[in-house]
C-alpha cells in the first residue's frame, strides 16, 4: 500500500509540474558563463526538474549501496561469530584435552 501512495503522489507531482511548465511558455534569457541565449521557460522548468530528480536519485542510490555493503559486512561478521562459537562448543571441557572416563 505504501508503494501505491508513493506512485500516486509522484504522478500528481508530475502532473502539477507539467501544467505549470505548459502555462509558462514565454521565452526567457539564460546567461551562461560564456554567453547568453533565449529559451522557452517550459524547457528551463522541465530541465531543472529533471536535473533535480537525477541528483536526488543518485544520492539515494549511493545511500542504498552503502547500506547494502554494511549489511553484507554485518552478515559476514555474524557468520564468523557463529562459526567461532561452534568451534568453541566442540572443544572438550578439560583444558588438558583429555576426556574423563566415568567408572
Amino acid at each position: 500500500m505504501k508503494g501505491q501512495w508513493g506512485l500516486i503522489t509522484g504522478l500528481v507531482f508530475v502532473l502539477i509540474i507539467a501544467i505549470f511548465a505548459v502555462i509558462n511558455v514565454d521565452p526567457v534569457e539564460v546567461n551562461y558563463l560564456f554567453g547568453q541565449n533565449e529559451w522557452p521557460l517550459v524547457l528551463i522548468i522541465l530541465g531543472s526538474v529533471l536535473m533535480g530528480g537525477l541528483i536526488v536519485g543518485s544520492v539515494g542510490m549511493v545511500k542504498i549501496h552503502r547500506l547494502q555493503q554494511e549489511i553484507k559486512q554485518l552478515k559476514s561478521n555474524s557468520g564468523d561469530a557463529k562459526r567461532k562459537g561452534k568451534k568453541e562448543s566442540d572443544k572438550p571441557d578439560d583444558p588438558s584435552g583429555q576426556h574423563k572416563k566415568h567408572v
